[in-house]
Formats: C-alpha cells, structure tokens, sequence
C-alpha cells in the first residue's frame, strides 16, 4: 500500500507530520511525501521545512492520497497541476483523505461535491461555496473520501482510517505506540467548549491565524 502525502509551500506541518506517524506504521505501508517539485517546501510559520521525495507525475495512483492545509491551500483553489494530479490519483484510489483546510483543496477540485465534509472551524463557511455540507465532526467518512477537521484531527483521522485498513487492533496499537493519549490543560480546543472571549479572540484573529501570522491583536480576554 502506497500512501501519498501531498505537500505545497506553507502548508501546517502537523497537517502533514500527524497522519504521516500513523499511516506509516500500518503493517505493509509506504509513505512518500509529494510535490510539484522536490525537495523542501516551507510550513506556514516559515521556520521548518518538509522534504518532498518525488514530484506528482512519479506517484500516479497512490492506494491513499492525504492532503494537509494550511494558508498555502489558497494558491491551491484553481485548476492547475495539484488539481489534475488529485483528479487523476483519486480515480483509483483506496481512500481520499484530507486535514484541515486540505479539504477545500479537495472541493475546489472537484471531489466532494454533494458530500459531508469536515474542515478548520474557521474555515467551514467556505466549503458550502463548493457545495460541500460542512458536519462540524472532527472526522468524517462519506464514502471513501476522509476528512479530518483542523490541524491536531489529522491524528484522529490517520488513526480512523488505520482501523478501517488494517483492523482496529492495529490502529489501537498504533496508538499506543505513539503514546496519543491527549490530556489537554484546557476545555478550549473546539469554538464549542472554549470560553467566549477566546473564540472571539481567534475569530478577530481569523486572517492571520490561517496565514500563519503570529502578532495577536493588542487586546486580550
């Protein structure tokens, strides 16, 4: 089994990094990562840099394809060679899979029209636009295609669909293996539980968050 991750210039590296630890430990799996060109894009912060091992056309049809997001996905919205790559693997694909804002490089292509879909909080307004009926789940499967809402759910998702592939003692081993035992300091990791100045916050934040900008704004709750 081949599985795919697709990376482009200021993507969110745990977009990318968090499915890859699952995935690449399913028994019989490869893991390459993918580009238009090889070698290293930067993540949306700017510091870190991933390393694409081959270019699209040298992975034609993956048995997964994972697509991440980050601020770069919008230079990803219209047809060109991203696009024509998705279309083409996702025809024969086991599963379709995407992270975060990864899924409105999915829509925008074509491939979850019609579907329930998730997505970054933030971002969820924008799949309607593409005819995709965001769920507000932090993984959703409709069919074969996997989306994961933001950043941290790419874990989640990878770990979904490890039990859907290889079974779910696997993907539970898998989980232990790399200790995903989540005990957050704070009730605030979804606009539903957080406080509402802190959603607030994020929502006066919203541009600079999806850029990956840092600088908040003067005010604080």
């Amino acid at each position: 089994m081949q599985i795919a991750v697709l990376l482009f210039d200021h993507l969110t590296a745990l977009d990318a990094v968090g499915p890859y630890e699952v995935l690449s430990r399913v028994p019989g799996a490869t893991t390459v990562f993918v580009g238009e060109s090889r070698g290293a894009v930067r993540t949306d912060l700017g510091s870190l840099g991933l390393v694409g091992d081959a270019t699209l056309s040298e992975v034609p049809a993956p048995d997964v394809v994972v697509v991440p997001g980050g601020w770069g996905q919008t230079a990803h919205m219209a047809d060109g060679p991203v696009h024509d790559w998705l279309r083409q693997a996702d025809a024969t694909s086991t599963w379709t899979a995407s992270v975060c804002t990864g899924s409105l490089i999915l829509a925008a292509a074509g491939l979850l029209t019609g579907r329930r879909a998730a997505t970054h909080w933030l971002a969820a307004r924008q799949l309607a636009d593409w005819g995709v009926h965001h769920t507000g789940e932090r993984v959703v499967v409709d069919g074969k295609y996997v989306t994961a809402a933001g950043v941290s759910a790419g874990i989640d998702m990878g770990l979904a669909l490890a039990a859907v592939i290889a079974g779910e003692d696997t993907a539970r081993a898998i989980q232990l293996g790399i200790e995903y035992d989540p005990q957050p300091p704070f009730d605030a990791g979804s606009p539903r539980t957080a406080p509402a100045p802190v959603v607030a916050l994020v929502r006066a934040m919203e541009g600079t968050i999806l850029r990956g900008e840092t600088q908040a704004p003067s005010s604080t709750p």
